[in-house]
């Protein structure tokens, strides 16, 4: 594994790990708003062995990439910076998004005039994602804009959103997701005005966020509409951001997706079973594409 920089939209540069063999068929892997690229590390050296090349990229604004000096965190935006890293391989990549990650993979097909990806794999999240679940991401996120006073600290606040997760024992890998300020606290490495930018967050308005999360749903769809190539959806079984109804939807709208529910996980499915979820990518992917492209079965 070795660590690059890639240019993106608006003169931003993301960071991205890359694993394996550039000969082999490219799996890019975006993660979901509030983590970054280390979320892939199990799943990308898991498929990097089987022989695929994996790139996990932190997304503007988080981990190790830039921040837009302009708040510009919407999917579109998102979407954009997604066209121009799969502008820059010599072949179409398979994709994996989760959450925010998967509503950029959909925006980027939705903007691009031809078929930007092999194939998608979204992590718990659809187009009809429940609101409720998603203010409930939001609110964890602005929460504890000071940081933790120690690794331990942001342990137990983590459990706290993530109550079925066993807790972490050993909090030093925490520091993947955080970073220590100057006083000695430890804060999330991501901009806070990836929050503070959405639309009526500023003003605690519940009806302007509502309206800013029916814009992405409709991004969502028409960019899903537009996608030819093989999807898979996987869900945390007890996701309360993708509920079984939002599931039916998203098959009224892509009947020939494949649609897999990981049990004993929430809305971070990597991070509560990564063994099950890396074994679902790995089937869903064999199944259409050999990672070799000498042994190419498309």
């Amino acid at each position: 594994m070795h660590t690059i920089k890639i240019a993106a939209s608006e003169g931003l540069y993301l960071t991205a790990d890359q694993w394996g063999d550039p000969k082999n068929l490219p799996v890019m892997m975006f993660h979901g708003a509030g983590q970054n690229r280390h979320a892939w590390k199990k799943t990308a050296s898991s498929l990097s062995e089987q022989g695929y090349f994996v790139i996990t990229v932190d997304a503007r604004g988080h981990g190790d990439s830039d921040w837009s000096p302009d708040a510009h965190y919407d999917s579109d935006d998102v979407g954009r910076d997604i066209q121009v890293l799969v502008s820059n391989l010599s072949r179409r990549p398979a994709v994996v998004g989760a959450s925010m990650g998967g509503m950029g993979c959909l925006a980027a097909q939705r903007l691009a005039k031809r078929q930007l990806f092999e194939a998608v794999v979204l992590v718990d999240i659809t187009p009809d994602f429940d609101i409720e679940g998603a203010r409930r991401v939001i609110s964890f996120m602005a929460g504890h804009p000071d940081g933790f006073r120690t690794l331990d600290d942001a342990a137990s606040a983590i459990a706290a959103y993530n109550p079925h997760r066993k807790k972490v024992t050993n909090s030093s890998g925490l520091s993947k997701v955080l970073q220590q300020r100057e006083d000695g606290r430890w804060i999330w490495r991501w901009d806070p005005a990836y929050v503070s930018s959405k639309p009526g967050f500023d003003t605690n308005s519940p009806d302007l966020m509502t309206i800013s999360m029916a814009r992405t749903s409709k991004i969502m769809k028409e960019g899903l509409r537009s996608v030819e190539t093989p999807v898979l959806l996987v869900r945390g079984q007890q996701s309360d951001l993708v509920t079984s109804e939002a599931v039916k939807k998203f098959l009224d709208i892509k009947p020939e997706a494949e649609f897999v529910d990981v049990a004993g996980t929430g809305h971070m499915v990597a991070g509560d079973d990564n063994d099950a979820f890396t074994s679902e990518v790995a089937k869903f992917l064999l199944k259409h594409f050999s990672p070799s492209l000498n042994e190419e079965s498309r």
